[in-house]
């Protein structure tokens, strides 16, 4: 809903404002109500069937507290969690929390390299992680906590459990105190912490579920599956945290599997299936999805990336009972900036391919990326979201903050969207990822959901091309389906007949496509900015061999053994080598969503 009194073009969610317990703590906020349900499930453990009551959740997360601090963590340091999805995620953090302690969240798969420059960032003391992952940590110089079976000079989790609950240290924590501190790449650069406040998070969780009328209806009777990484901040935030404000049933599932999900679903009837495109995009294309009662889930909600009309209506064919939907989300912003209003107790009619409206007691503009000017409905421009929710800062880096954050409190999020007559957020594209031909804005995402739509193409990524005439043209790489033959023509024909008479797009077409097979394993088609980078400075894209091993092939699929030379060689730039870092970032995580192995 458009402010017509401010000086600048602002708006704000068609949802009434709400009053906020922001000045709680996040573990009393999440635990608030738990007299009304703290005998019902709380964790159901997929792997083996465990259930832990909302009780149990509570009272383990308390101990583990008291075990923490007996461990020498106090008020204001940093604890590391390397886990895949399980029980000990939610008690380690919300142990720390009760302490006032940080978590910092790594992902299990990154590389030991990687890890210690998270934990020598981060500062922190304690890394809680799983036998699996005991080889990445052992040499850091830190106390080292497993959940399973703990090799010598590791602790066991178990220590942190039977502690004394009643010998937690007395603290006083404030509302601008960080709790959580995930590390994103932001709009740019290297992965930074992400500090996230009590207030803030507080706020996030309140601004989807709670009120009268929530933006996001979530209850105490529902079975909501946890498939996507706790590590990352759309799963311990729209998931995590919002099942536990409202009493609701979390369905841990330590890594994505088709067939187990299916199984899952079917057994626990499961009725929120939080989602990211590329498992929205395996169940929409995979057969054994008919074989499974999935009529139990009236909630599909994706996010983590945008996803195309197309790809929305073939899993509403598949779970014809869901209503789905998209929400918005960034690390830097609490996450969430945006909810499809379909999700609202009292629902609104939405549109196929939006990012839903800005969520309550929240602030959103578009901006003209080069003046800055507030931009008005139905114009393209940089999305910017104002609240409490939005992160304190980067840890320790004043000067990215400030390129982020600007002096009128207004976050910066590096993407390209419109807010339309119905108040409904269209994203376009990254800032930066824009393919200019003839000084005309294509935007990549726009041609990769038609293209992953074709029920002959597996996967796609879209990025530009130099060209003397055009300044870029649109270059496709695609994954064709098993046993597809689609020729590069067809391709183009396929794409060229989406444009319609009635709007016509005349620089909406694909100039090169390039194809692969895939004989091993997906190709890391996940993130566009890496395509880009790989195929314009090493001129090869990323597959699995035989044995699991990363390597480069070229457009004949010859292997390039030169990959990692050329990123490391001096005649790359370092702005080159900082993207590139990002991007395995980014690619790494939405691969691991999808096969949950190194």
């Amino acid at each position: 809903m458009e402010n017509k009194n401010d000086p600048e073009i602002i708006f704000r969610s068609k949802l009434p404002d709400i009053n906020i317990p922001n000045h709680l703590p996040l573990h009393t906020y999440c635990f608030e109500k738990i007299s009304e349900f703290k005998d019902k499930p709380c964790i159901i453990d997929g792997a083996n069937g465990r259930i832990y009551s909302y009780a149990d959740v509570e009272l383990t997360s308390r101990k583990v507290a008291s075990g923490l601090s007996k461990l020498g963590i106090k008020q204001g340091d940093v604890i590391m969690l390397l886990l895949q999805n399980c029980p000990e995620f939610v008690f380690a953090f919300f142990g720390a929390s009760f302490l006032g302690a940080m978590s910092t969240t790594a992902n299990p798969f990154y590389t030991p390299a990687e890890i210690a420059k998270q934990a020598t960032a981060s500062r922190c003391e304690v890394i809680v992680t799983q036998s699996a992952y005991a080889d990445k940590v052992k040499d850091m110089g830190l106390k080292v906590v497993i959940i399973d079976d703990a090799p010598e000079n590791c602790l066991h989790f178990s220590e942190l459990t039977e502690a004394d609950d009643s010998q937690i240290p007395t603290v006083e924590i404030k509302p601008d105190d960080v709790v959580a501190l995930p590390y994103s790449s932001g709009t740019t650069g290297l992965p930074k912490g992400v500090m996230l406040t009590h207030e803030g998070l507080v706020t996030s969780v309140a601004q989807q579920v709670d009120g009268e009328n929530p933006n996001l209806y979530f209850h105490e009777n529902d079975v909501i599956l946890c498939v996507l990484p706790l590590f990352h901040i759309y799963s311990l935030n729209s998931v995590l945290l919002c099942a536990l404000r409202v009493g609701a049933a979390i369905l841990l599932m330590q890594k994505f599997e088709i067939v187990t999900l299916l199984e899952l679903v079917q057994k626990y009837k499961v009725t929120i299936a939080p989602f990211v495109p590329p498992i929205v995009l395996a169940i929409a294309k995979n057969a054994e999805v008919d074989k499974y009662d999935l009529s139990s889930i009236r909630t599909v909600m994706s996010g983590a990336a945008p996803m195309g009309k197309e790809l929305e209506d073939s899993v509403r064919a598949k779970m014809p009972n869901a209503k789905l939907g998209q929400g918005y989300g960034m690390t830097e912003a609490g996450p969430v900036l945006s909810m499809c209003l379909a999700f609202a107790k009292e629902p609104f009619e939405i549109k196929s391919g939006a990012c839903g409206t800005v969520v309550r007691n929240a602030e959103m503009k578009i901006v003209d990326p080069e003046t800055g000017a507030s931009l008005p409905r139905n114009q393209a421009g940089e999305i910017c979201i104002r609240g409490r929710q939005i992160m304190k800062g980067y840890l320790n880096d004043q000067e990215a903050t400030a390129r982020t954050i600007d002096k009128e409190g207004w976050l910066h999020t590096g993407d390209i969207g419109y807010i339309d007559d119905d108040d409904e957020l269209f994203i376009v594209d990254r800032l930066k990822e824009l393919i200019k031909y003839k000084g005309f804005q294509v935007a990549p995402a726009e041609l990769e959901a038609m293209l992953i739509a074709h029920p002959n193409i597996s996967d796609a990524a879209v990025v530009p091309m130099k060209d003397e005439a055009a300044g870029e043209v649109p270059v496709a790489f695609v994954v064709r389906s098993n046993g597809s033959k689609i020729t590069e023509d067809e391709i183009k024909q396929y794409i060229s007949k989406q444009v319609t008479n009635d709007v016509p797009r005349p620089i909406l077409k694909l100039y090169r496509v390039y194809y692969y097979l895939a004989p091993f394993g997906r190709v890391y088609l996940s993130s566009r900015r890496m395509i880009m980078l790989l195929y314009m400075y090493a001129g090869c894209v990323l597959q699995e061999d035989q044995s699991g091993v990363l390597r480069g092939y070229d457009s004949q699929g010859t292997i390039r053994k030169d990959i990692k030379e050329r990123f490391k060689s001096k005649a790359c730039s370092r702005s080159c080598q900082l993207d590139y870092s990002m991007c395995v970032y980014i690619a790494s995580y939405i691969y691991i969503c999808m096969n949950g192995r190194d």
